[in-house]
């Protein structure tokens, strides 16, 4: 067994130690302490660490020139309506969403309405005879539809109080159009008080005024 003096155990605790040295029972260590938690990773210097402020949105930030910007809100616009016609309250809301500030939203309506693209008496005044024709829509539901496409109320009531394009259109008024309707849901006239309710109700849900309603009902009861 020879004279040789074991390296010192360092304890687990010590930071990471490399023992070094002759068998003589000194100890010469040379130890490199990382902070708990430090991710060691550096950034060289010199690097660039351009940042992009806090709380930009990207995706909100415009590109290009003016011409640009509006070119691509025209684009925007006409994949919208070139599915069905819209009024300039539909269109401004579509582009909102998608990221259009006010003025490049506002250059493109009025390009879109000089390019006849965007009309609202126009919309209007189809979106009446569309209701009335089809869907069978008293004048109370259609306004309200019209207004909550953004249509000004006074535009709704021109639109519904404009003639028809056709002298029967023109002629028919919103109780024929009410009684039509009564005529084809209920040929027979409803006899007992239940049926008179459902009969009603679906002048009522079609939109046409309870006024209104009784009497188509009550037309239609006379056999008018």
């Amino acid at each position: 067994m020879t004279g040789e003096t074991p390296a010192r155990r360092i304890p687990e605790a010590t930071d990471e130690t490399r023992v070094t040295g002759p068998p003589d029972g000194t100890v010469e260590t040379s130890a490199t302490h990382t902070p708990a938690g430090t991710d060691e990773t550096r950034v060289p210097a010199g690097a660039d660490e351009t940042r992009v402020p806090a709380g930009t949105d990207e995706k909100r930030v415009p590109a290009g020139t003016d011409e640009e910007r509006l070119q691509r809100a025209l684009d925007l616009a006409y994949a919208y309506i070139n599915r069905r016609e819209r009024t300039v309250s539909e269109v401004r809301a579509q582009l909102e969403r998608k990221g259009i500030s006010e003025p490049v939203r506002e250059a493109a309506l009025e390009t879109l309405a000089q390019q006849s693209l965007l009309d609202d008496e126009r919309f209007a005044r189809l979106f009446v005879a569309d209701k009335r024709e089809l869907e069978q829509w008293g004048g109370e539901r259609i306004w309200r539809g019209l207004v909550a496409r953004g249509i000004a109320r006074e535009l709704a009531d021109a639109a519904l109080d404009a003639p028809a394009g056709d002298d029967q259109a023109e002629a028919e008024t919103e109780l024929d159009r009410a009684l039509a309707l009564l005529r084809r849901r209920f040929p027979q006239p409803p006899e007992d008080r239940r049926d008179r309710e459902r009969a009603l109700g679906v002048l009522l849900r079609k939109g046409y005024e309870s006024e209104l309603a009784l009497d188509a009902l009550a037309a239609h009861a006379r056999g008018d």
